[in-house]
């Protein structure tokens, strides 16, 4: 049987220590249940036998649902263990036929399955919702995905820079400098996905472009999947520019809350705008997730509930 060695990065010991588990619980269930041997030094685990890779992919699963926020069970481990036996697809069904994960990622409510399958079905897909639903990172999945397959050949991220107005002139440094911090939710989404070298050489070789909403102003966006963020923050006008950039054989998702606009008092949404006025279009799809689709650590509904007045509590 062979032996395999592989190495998963981490980024700093808090996720070592959650990745690790309570007491390196998570780690000695994988050492028990699958034939590897897992050693951690510094921020490298280092994975070695006869199912690292297996081990490796579970691992980097659980290690993406960690940096979105994920509360992680030692429980849910243990189904990660068992389902990685069952073997891995890019999209996987259960045997009722219901979506269960997409690139590897588990599909953890009923309206992720539903906003994946709305990527799988249309070609403009609006994706609504509270933080922490997965919004931009499915979004993010399923581009990953679709390039892939050579369905597309590129990936373009972008969302307003400054929430009211894309001032970016006075801050410090060139271009990039002052677009990443306002970039960084995108990045962080793709680094889940693809490792740091693989993103990049594609930003080198313009597979992957991460861009503030106004530099689309002008351009045909072809053979790309093109995902807006925070699109709750852009203007009517900002919205309508941003859509009609749509060219052949391109795919667009736009995610936002609608409960979260930073626009300046009296400035319409163009999200707000924009749904109110493409509901009737058969050909988009809408996906509208809510408290229960939330997947991060479980206190992320309350607080969203208390801000909102309401002091209910989910079980």
């Amino acid at each position: 049987m062979s032996q395999d060695t592989l190495t998963l990065e981490l980024r700093d010991n808090d996720e070592a220590q959650a990745l690790s588990g309570p007491r390196d619980r998570h780690l000695r269930l994988l050492r028990e249940r699958l034939a590897v041997e897992l050693v951690l030094r510094g921020l490298a685990l280092r994975i070695s036998g006869a199912d690292a890779k297996r081990a490796h992919a579970l691992l980097s699963e659980v290690l993406g649902e960690l940096r979105q926020g994920v509360a992680l069970q030692t429980d849910e481990v243990e189904d990660r263990i068992n389902d990685s036996f069952r073997g891995a697809g890019q999209e996987e069904r259960t045997t009722s036929g219901r979506l269960s994960r997409i690139e590897g990622f588990r599909l953890r409510t009923e309206g992720q399955r539903r906003y994946v399958n709305l990527m799988n079905e249309h070609e403009l897909v609006f994706s609504v919702g509270p933080a922490g639903t997965g919004k931009t990172f499915l979004a993010v999945l399923k581009a990953v995905q679709e390039l892939k397959a050579g369905k597309i050949q590129r990936i373009i991220l972008c969302r307003p820079a400054v929430e009211a107005g894309e001032s970016l002139g006075f801050l410090p440094g060139d271009f990039q400098a002052k677009v990443n911090p306002y970039m960084r939710p995108l990045y962080d989404a793709l680094y889940t996905v693809l490792d740091f070298e693989t993103v990049k050489r594609f930003q080198e070789r313009e597979v992957v472009e991460v861009a503030p909403l106004a530099y689309m102003r002008g351009r045909t966006l072809q053979d790309a999947f093109v995902i807006l963020d925070e699109a709750q923050n852009t203007t009517k006008a900002q919205m309508k520019m941003f859509l009609t950039r749509m060219g052949e054989r391109s795919r667009i998702v736009v995610t936002g809350d609608v409960t979260q606009v930073d626009l300046p008092k009296g400035v319409t949404s163009g999200l707000i705008h924009a749904l109110s006025i493409l509901k009737k279009v058969k050909e988009i799809g809408f996906a509208e997730l809510t408290g229960e689709d939330i997947v991060r650590h479980r206190l992320v509904w309350q607080v969203i509930q208390a801000y909102e007045g309401r002091g209910a509590r989910r079980s």
